[in-house]
């Protein structure tokens, strides 16, 4: 009986069979959300995130996926008529789950290294800042272009403000830029929710994803279709790189100057 009572306290434990169920019945849905080998790889970060952030990093995580998902199908037949929609109707593979969640991840990692380490908490709370920043930013990168494609009226390329079509690398519209800031809004209100960050917290990610999603815009507008290993995944990794470490910069910066 000791024996089951320490395995089901243990957090290693709990996200193998609490993420074996979740992603067993998101196998099952009618809507397909993720492929099969993109299960697998969700499994192993469902269990990552788990294991080293708890129930509130978790929570992040699964509110991220969730309206990703969603927001992904919004306006789909439009988007599929006009040849934008995402590829296997917005079914994600591997390479979407570590494209959106590698930063994440790699900040976990962190953070469950500072606790087994016994290490400064303050670095942890970076670290947790960083976290909740990337998919802060993955999500409004991807609400402002799926709302941007599905309902965007006017569409421009961020480095020149000319008009280009929907669906194109680089472009921005008012649209999308709006629905982009409530969603990374979105995510840090969960965060906050939680107990992950505070509310300067859901500020600094505010700003960080609204720079880091102008920069991926920019590089989307410029180098991405000239440099062959720049696919999409890889500028997603930039994008979350870039919302945490300015997330972390804005905290740092405020912290020296109180």
């Amino acid at each position: 009986m000791n024996g089951l009572t320490a395995l089901a306290q243990n957090p290693w434990a709990i996200a193998i069979a609490l993420n074996a169920g979740l992603l067993a019945i998101v196998r099952v849905l009618p809507k397909q959300l993720l492929t099969l080998a993109g299960i697998v790889h969700a499994w192993i970060l469902g269990v990552l995130v788990w294991g080293t952030l708890g129930s509130s990093g978790y929570a992040i995580l699964a509110a991220y996926f969730i309206l990703g998902s969603a927001v992904t199908r919004v306006g789909m037949a439009r988007k599929e008529a006009a040849g934008i929609a995402e590829g296997r109707s917005g079914a994600r593979g591997p390479e979407n789950v570590w494209g959106s969640a590698l930063t994440g991840a790699l900040c976990a990692v962190g953070v469950g290294l500072v606790d087994g380490l016994h290490g400064d908490r303050a670095i942890a709370s970076l670290l947790i800042l960083g976290y909740a920043a990337s998919f802060s930013t993955k999500l409004s990168d991807t609400v402002a272009s799926e709302i941007g494609k599905a309902y965007g009226r006017r569409t421009f390329l961020v480095t020149t403000l000319k008009p280009v079509p929907p669906g194109t690398e680089g472009a921005v519209s008012l649209e999308g830029t709006l629905a982009g800031i409530v969603g990374s809004l979105a995510i840090a209100g969960v965060s906050w929710g939680v107990g992950a960050i505070d509310l300067w917290g859901v500020l600094w990610c505010a700003i960080a994803a609204f720079v880091a999603t102008t920069v991926e815009s920019a590089i989307g507008a410029t180098i991405q279709a000239k440099v062959t290993w720049m696919t999409n995944e890889v500028v997603n990794i930039i994008n979350t790189t870039v919302g945490a470490l300015v997330a972390i910069a804005l905290a740092l910066g405020h912290a020296a100057l109180a």
